[in-house]
């Protein structure tokens, strides 16, 4: 959520920052919706000061004999006064509440307007893979080697869903292997969290309300909408451990990863091209997420892009770092990298890790603050993910950029630990 005090202060520099996101503002109502919030809050103070001042007298005058009536009939007057007042506030909040709530984070300073087209590639790692035979696609590979089944997976789950099988589970299994061992060596803390959360963590994400329908609902009462949802993303369920608390300065930085499969309802047709897993409603990540000062999170973005590009050098995949534009970058965020990997049959980069920095937009909707050692004033924390990594695309780079010309597969050295195998045939 974007702090109100600066579109008070400063409203054309908020509405050109979303414009660099194609978001069309105009605050003139939410800054009158604002004004006479302050007003009825004022107005409401001093009632209830003059009430009290008032009643305070009451017994005295009691006490002399005095008639106090018309003193009793002015103060039910007041009282009234003060419910409408508190109605009208509680409808005008709801209002502005509800205005902030549809709009996204401010892009960060140096990240470029427009959409995808004008993404930034900032580094490329390895030479694109050549091949002296005829190369398969991913879904032939997986198929001739028994590593997926599509077939079975469809009609256990319906279209977008497979199955691991045999060494194909296997691998899927070594790439969380590798990520989990690696990020407990970089010193972050493992977590396990519940696929189903609660509404409120949606809405701390900044998925909700905007985006509550990207996600599968779980209808828990009938007539109340849906109270739970299974999670697109473990950021959604790490950016909710610490909702409504207070760190302490030396708490920080917060820094944890997680594993969960992800489900998504990815509405809209897929493209020919994304066959296989390339999108689905179900695929497996690892997560990372810290907490940070404000004044450390720009590093912390720097350390988790690095971190996910380790992860992606390791396996020896060609692929790329590319610094999103303003209108691809997600709604809570204020700037994100794609680490994406080159998928040969397509042709094109596919993104296994987005790193991103929400600075407070997140920790203001989620109440998550910090007290400062040297003040003991406290502030919001900045919050910060990455994926680290996802495992649908990089399954198919694997297969796809390590294949051999007899329709083998050579498994990456830091995964043949857990394979059991150096090469899948």
């Amino acid at each position: 959520m974007i702090d109100i005090n600066l579109i008070r202060q400063d409203p054309e520099a908020v509405r050109q920052a979303l414009a660099k996101r194609q978001f069309e503002v105009d605050f003139f109502e939410l800054l009158s919706w604002d004004a006479e919030r302050r007003t009825l809050i004022s107005q409401g103070d001093e009632l209830r000061s003059k009430r009290n001042r008032v009643s305070d007298q009451i017994p005295a005058m009691k006490r002399q004999g005095l008639d106090v009536s018309s003193v009793l009939a002015e103060m039910k007057a007041v009282s009234d006064q003060i419910k409408e007042i508190d109605s009208r506030l509680t409808e005008i909040e709801a209002q502005i509440k509800q205005f902030l709530d549809s709009l996204p984070n401010m892009p960060d300073d140096d990240v470029v307007a427009g959409g995808k087209e004008r993404n930034e590639v900032v580094r490329v790692w390895g030479e694109l893979p050549q091949f002296d035979f005829p190369a398969k696609d991913h879904i032939e590979l997986a198929l001739s080697l028994g590593l997926v089944d599509y077939e079975r997976g469809a009609k256990l789950g319906g279209n977008g869903f497979w199955i691991y099988t045999g060494k194909g589970a296997r691998l899927e299994w070594a790439l969380l292997n590798y990520f989990v061992e690696a990020h407990l060596a970089d010193g972050y803390e493992f977590i396990l969290p519940p696929h189903i959360l609660t509404y409120d963590c949606g809405y701390t994400a900044g998925q909700f309300p905007k985006f509550s329908e990207d996600v599968f609902h779980i209808e828990a009462d009938e007539g109340r909408g849906f109270q739970q949802f299974l999670l697109p993303t473990a950021e959604t369920a790490l950016v909710n451990l610490h909702r409504d608390e207070i760190l302490q300065e030396s708490d920080l930085p917060k820094r944890y990863f997680a594993y969960t499969p992800c489900y998504r309802r990815e509405a809209g047709s897929y493209r020919a091209q994304e066959r296989g897993m390339i999108r689905g409603h179900q695929f497996n990540k690892v997560e990372l997420f810290q907490y940070t000062r404000p004044e450390d999170s720009a590093a912390a973005l720097e350390e988790m892009i690095h971190k996910a590009e380790r992860l992606v050098q390791g396996l020896g995949l060609h692929h790329r770092v590319s610094k999103l534009a303003a209108a691809d970058v997600s709604a809570s965020m204020a700037k994100t990298y794609d680490i994406e990997v080159w998928i040969p049959s397509m042709k094109e980069y596919k993104e296994v890790s987005s790193a991103s920095n929400a600075k407070d937009f997140q920790a203001r909707r989620g109440g998550m603050r910090f007290r400062r050692q040297a003040t003991g004033k406290t502030e919001l924390v900045h919050t910060l993910n990455a994926s680290g990594l996802a495992t649908s695309r990089l399954f198919p780079a694997i297969l796809e950029q390590c294949q051999q010309a007899d329709g083998s597969v050579v498994v990456p050295e830091p995964l043949r630990k857990w394979t059991g195998v150096d090469v899948i045939r």
